[in-house]
């Protein structure tokens, strides 16, 4: 049987080759051999591209055999997936840890993957964490299902901000409105302390953390031993970009008994006087705490950060004519929500993906001019941009 061929003219790199001539040719088992590859990767975007060979050694005779040699691949390379877990980066590699996540989350919500089923029994409370305002931007109202007027403003007096500018708006936004997020006055917009809260954001989350038990056991009047001794206090947090740019954290926090000596279960239930609504008043109470100061800088004066007001806390509960919204929250609606937003990054047209190196760079951007102020006031912060050329990509 022959092989059939395919001619291959002169152009640029191939998926196949590193350059093809009139004179090469692809038989059908190169095909194979090259989809096969492929769909090994997941159908990566961006495949990681491996050169190289595997060689063992026999120990006893010390002779040098060959095992595996990326020769033998479709164009000299082996490809493997890139593992990138944002959407904008690689969606296949995303989709994959984006069912991976669903599945833990539920395990964790509801047992399986070695967890037993009784942790649907266990208290489990739904919270979201969000900064605070940084000046008025138009936003999404919700009442229900019914969509409210962004801002809207009675008062002739309040409707203009000291800049002059009217920061009032009537409109009731769709979802995909390019407007919401951004500043209804850009000088009002305080840029500089919205982009250290993102930086910062990571510590003040650690600050609640270590605030939760205390308010925990402040709500029982138990000490801290007490306390540690009866609950374990287990969460799992994604952080999410709002439509500002500015980061907000979802977390399911669960209450398990905690394992004392030679304990064999780890996921027991704990004591019926953990409830979720204490749990609730806890979390509230400690992302009010949480706060740090940044140290004074020759670019910025100190700046204090905290978590904004409508911290948001609800019991989870179990049952599938449950909504996915309001004062009851099903575990299935909870997963997904967490595994929507453990791969889903900031989706604006024209925010770069990659890191900035140069001012070419920044003024290169093609993004609004709310994210493009972000980014300069970031690249400024840094030590890379003058003051007068960060207000200037306002």
């Amino acid at each position: 049987m022959t092989a059939a061929t395919v001619a291959l003219g002169p152009g640029p790199e191939t998926g196949l080759g590193t350059g093809a001539s009139a004179d090469d040719t692809i038989t059908w088992a190169g095909l194979h051999d090259a989809e096969r590859q492929l769909a090994s990767t997941g159908l990566c975007q961006h495949p990681v591209r491996l050169r190289g060979r595997i060689d063992a050694v026999d120990l006893a005779t010390g002779e040098l055999a060959p095992v595996y040699d990326t020769g033998s691949e479709p164009g000299g390379v082996l490809l493997t997936a890139c593992g990138n877990r944002r959407e904008s980066v690689c969606l296949a590699c995303s989709q994959v840890y984006k069912r991976d996540a669903r599945q833990l989350v539920r395990a964790g919500l509801s047992g399986g993957k070695g967890i037993p089923d009784t942790v649907a029994q266990h208290p489990c409370v739904f919270a979201t964490l969000t900064a605070p305002s940084f000046g008025p931007v138009h936003a999404r109202r919700m009442r229900g299902k019914t969509v409210l007027p962004c801002r809207p403003r009675r008062d002739a007096a309040k409707r203009v901000c000291p800049h002059g500018r009217d920061i009032s708006c009537p409109l009731r936004h769709h979802p995909e409105d390019r407007r919401l997020g951004r500043p209804m006055c850009a000088d009002c917009y305080d840029y500089t302390a919205a982009v250290l809260f993102n930086a910062h954001a990571g510590e003040l989350w650690r600050r609640f953390v270590t605030y939760l038990p205390r308010c925990f056991a402040r709500q029982l009047g138990l000490t801290m031993a007490e306390l540690r001794q009866a609950v374990a206090i287990r969460y799992v947090k994604v952080a999410e970009y709002q439509a500002r740019g500015i980061v907000h954290f979802h977390a399911i926090i669960r209450l398990d008994r905690a394992p004392g000596p030679g304990a064999t279960d780890d996921y027991a239930p704990p004591d019926p006087r953990f409830t979720a609504g204490l749990l609730c008043q806890a979390i509230n109470q400690s992302a009010a705490a949480a706060w740090i100061t940044t140290r004074p800088r020759r670019t910025c004066p100190a700046t204090l950060l905290r978590f904004g007001t409508q911290t948001d806390a609800r019991p989870v509960r179990h049952g599938s004519d449950l909504p996915g919204t309001g004062q009851a929250l099903s575990a299935p609606a909870v997963a997904n929500y967490i595994a929507k937003y453990a791969t889903k990054a900031l989706d604006a047209p024209g925010v770069p993906d990659r890191p900035l190196r140069s001012s070419a760079d920044l003024a290169a951007l093609s993004c609004s001019a709310h994210y493009r102020a972000m980014i300069a006031t970031a690249w400024r912060l840094g030590g890379g941009l003058s003051a007068t050329a960060s207000r200037f990509c306002k």
